[in-house]
């Protein structure tokens, strides 16, 4: 019996979903595939704590935590934009919201009114530090904070840590700053037992059931269906025999397409179960990072191996976006503004492909033939993605002797707000120095085309060239004559070259010993 899940539907009905809630399974049927997580909590379960303030996972008003047994064999707690997501993406996992984490009170039940002993620290502290206002966007905080308690073990929690994982919730009223000294007192207070074992327990019983994928779709099939299949091959085939279904990961944009565009998905392949997807192995040569691994996690691996790209990461969206998002999601949606791909393609990335005719791999410039549009067949999906692991060079830090050798990678973007929102501009530049000139280069760029591009004419004004900062103005000025941006809401096509440029004059200015460090580089000073 296969291990993958698949339900098809007949038409206008729809599979179950089931969730755990208070330590109860709860069970809906009739769920449309297409249906949000917030729509199930809010409509079907009555849940209004939980609240649709953007309905893009933007503003974290609908942020829930969502569980399920780590790789560790733990379980792992994560908040998530709750608006965004599709419900049947968290089928078999513990749900929580606002109205869930409070200690019963004496003879009453779960979701009773708590007093404030009764409440979880991540609440007390909220009330305790003041800080919530009009009140919209607190729930939201809260279950962030729900997150990090748990994470954190109880620990006592710094400002850095606490403005880090509030990345994804706006406030109008507060100002922030009770927020944060609410994070940072939620120690202070015992959490409600959380029953791991007992949970992790109910999450295997409630593991899907098996159904084998041979008798359930005829090819091509009208049907609506959900399917998670379980393993790559299972993917390749459920692929080729039904290539106009919609694959999605973690639905960050294809949320979108539901929320804001109206549009309906009837047929769905869900990546996120795939065993080989979800692997991050680092090889002799390369990392190789699963296309349903999660942009956090290949992130954080990216990071081990390059510390200096951490800050450039965690202003690509808030946390709670890159806990559903993946990156495999991310390169395969192609978008000319997406800040994974031109990173990757200074890094000199490849993409494996599948398809039942094998494997393929291509560089990941290659993949991208115009706006939205992709080198993937009908039949293939995107399997993992690989990156070069740092060279000795990249060991030695940036020095101003004539006669230095070092590597040197960095990424930067221009965005309308410095944290979670959508580049203007995006630059990733690689470079390898030796004897004091640049031997070898490979620039990305973003928002500056109809695709995520590869600068090659400046990456050969750069290549022979000595470490010096005449190079770098003349580089930059061919780097701004090498794209032809439009202008659109975010910045005009003149602002966008210039900008690019800049980018990368900053990129030498920020190198060179003793230089002042980046705005994205500075930590917060803890109140006296």
């Amino acid at each position: 019996m296969s291990a993958s899940e698949l339900s098809p539907m007949s038409p206008g009905a729809a599979r179950s979903v089931r969730i755990l809630r208070r330590g109860e399974v709860v069970s809906l049927g009739n769920v449309p595939p297409d249906r949000t997580l917030l729509e199930l909590l809010r409509d079907d379960l009555h849940c209004t704590a939980v609240k649709e303030g953007c309905a893009s996972g933007d503003c974290g008003a609908c942020t829930v935590a969502v569980g399920e047994r780590g790789a560790d064999g733990r379980l792992r707690v994560r908040a998530v934009n709750s608006c965004i997501r599709l419900a049947h993406s968290v089928d078999g996992q513990a749900v929580w919201t606002a109205e869930d984490i409070a200690e019963p009170s004496p003879g009453q039940g779960a979701g009773a009114p708590a007093g404030l002993e009764q409440l979880h620290p991540a609440q007390r502290a909220m009330v305790e530090c003041h800080g919530s206002q009009c009140g919209f966007c607190t729930p939201g905080f809260v279950m962030s904070l729900f997150a990090l308690h748990h994470q954190c073990a109880g620990a006592a929690i710094s400002r850095e840590q606490a403005q880090h994982a509030l990345s994804g919730n706006l406030c109008r009223c507060t100002g922030y700053r009770p927020i944060v000294d609410a994070a940072t007192r939620m120690h202070h207070w015992s959490a409600p037992p959380i029953d791991e074992a007992g949970i992790l327990q109910k999450l295997e019983l409630l593991a899907p059931a098996t159904k084998g994928l041979e008798a359930d779709l005829a090819p091509n099939s009208s049907e609506p269906f959900y399917a998670r299949p379980a393993t790559l091959a299972e993917l390749v085939a459920l692929r080729a025999a039904q290539p106009q279904a919609l694959i999605v990961a973690g639905s960050t944009d294809v949320g979108l397409w539901v929320t804001k565009q109206h549009r309906h998905f009837p047929q769905i392949i869900d990546v996120t179960r795939c065993a080989e997807l979800l692997r991050i192995e680092r090889g002799a040569t390369h990392l190789a990072i699963g296309a349903a691994a999660s942009l956090n996690d290949a992130f954080a691996a990216l990071a081990a191996d390059r510390p200096q790209l951490a800050g450039f990461f965690d202003r690509f969206a808030g946390l709670p976006v890159r806990e559903s998002g993946t990156l495999g999601g991310n390169v395969a949606n192609g978008s000319p503004i997406g800040d994974s791909m031109p990173l990757l393609i200074a890094l000199g990335t490849r993409l494996v492909l599948a398809s039942p005719r094998g494997e393929r791999t291509l560089p990941i410039e290659d993949f991208y033939l115009a706006y939205r549009q992709t080198a993937l067949a009908p039949n293939e999906v995107l399997a993992r993605i690989e990156v070069p692991l740092p060279g000795p060079l990249e060991a030695r830090a940036p020095a101003a002797a004539p006669t230095a050798s070092f590597g040197l990678v960095r990424a930067d973007k221009v965005s309308k707000r410095f944290e979670d929102d959508i580049s203007a501009v995006c630059l990733a530049v690689a470079l390898q120095v030796e004897g004091g000139r640049i031997t070898a280069a490979r620039i990305g760029a973003g928002g500056v085309a109809a695709v995520p591009a590869r600068a090659l004419k400046t990456e050969a004004a750069l290549a022979g060239q000595p470490w010096a900062e005449a190079t770098f103005h003349a580089a930059a000025a061919v780097l701004r004559a090498e794209f032809e941006p439009i202008s659109d809401m975010r910045a005009s096509g003149h602002y966008r070259r210039q900008v690019l440029g800049n980018l990368l004059l900053r990129l030498y200015a920020q190198a060179v010993p003793g230089a002042a460090p980046a705005l994205a580089d500075v930590t917060l000073e803890t109140p006296a």
